[in-house]
């Protein structure tokens, strides 16, 4: 489908369904969700295990073909905890897996296909169990970690900090830095004096927030019909 032909009704009702679900099914599956939670096809947002905790205003972006996964494994010398902060986004595919502790800021960002986990969950030598080869991981403040990156066990990334897509980390990130490569090192020196702008902004006023988002889709679907959403569902091929 090259465009969104629903109308702008259709759309409010699968909306209005999908917040139904998310506090129905999703939100008793984390020991806290915070208010205010945008998530995109929540029915395929995947939680496994307990101690997993989200701020206020998560947007969660997932899908049936790449959906985010939050998991925590408990057991013999294993107890996962994840902590996600207020404003922070989630991508399709973000993959965080826990077997002590993982700690994410405020506004934090995560484009597609990221993966944080703090275990190698296999030693070199005894390779039956994850045994003294896990460390907590910690995201400060409004970092953002670029498409494709990968965090290992034992890192801090320090506030703004950027990691650039498809890079590897595996040491700690100071604050205000761009790094990348494999494994990452640092490339670029952010102004910390400069002001920066924060998701937190967006929701200063959550409900303006969501109405102007509801807005926004009425705006651009103001032309969308019924039966032009008809035509695209049953002839697909002949749809602009």
């Amino acid at each position: 489908m090259r465009q969104e032909h629903r109308p702008f009704w259709l759309k409010n009702i699968v909306s209005r369904f999908e917040a139904w679900w998310i506090e129905r099914f999703l939100r008793p599956q984390f020991d806290h969700l915070g208010k205010g939670a945008a998530i995109l096809k929540p029915r395929t947002v995947e939680v496994f295990g307990r101690n997993i905790h989200v701020g206020d205003y998560p947007h969660i972006i997932s899908s049936s073909y790449n959906p985010v996964r939050l998991t925590s494994w408990s057991g013999k010398n294993l107890d996962g905890e994840i902590k996600i902060g207020n404003y922070c986004l989630l991508s399709p595919g973000t993959t965080i897996t826990s077997a002590v502790s993982i700690t994410i800021g405020d506004n934090c960002m995560f484009a597609a296909d990221c993966y944080i986990a703090d275990s190698d969950w296999h030693g070199l030598y005894n390779r039956l169990r994850p045994f003294r080869c896990s460390k907590p991981i910690v995201l400060k403040d409004n970092v953002w970690i670029g498409h494709g990156a990968k965090v290992g066990k034992g890192v801090t990334i320090g506030e703004n900090s950027v990691v650039a897509a498809g890079s590897v980390v595996v040491k700690d990130v100071p604050d205000n830095v761009v790094v990348g490569g494999n494994p990452a090192k640092v490339i670029k020196t952010l102004n910390p004096n400069r002001r920066m702008l924060k998701r937190e902004l967006m929701f200063q006023d959550g409900d303006f927030y969501q109405q102007n988002q509801q807005d926004l889709d009425r705006w651009v679907m103001r032309d969308n019909s019924t039966l032009g959403w008809l035509k695209s569902v049953f002839f697909r091929n002949n749809s602009h």
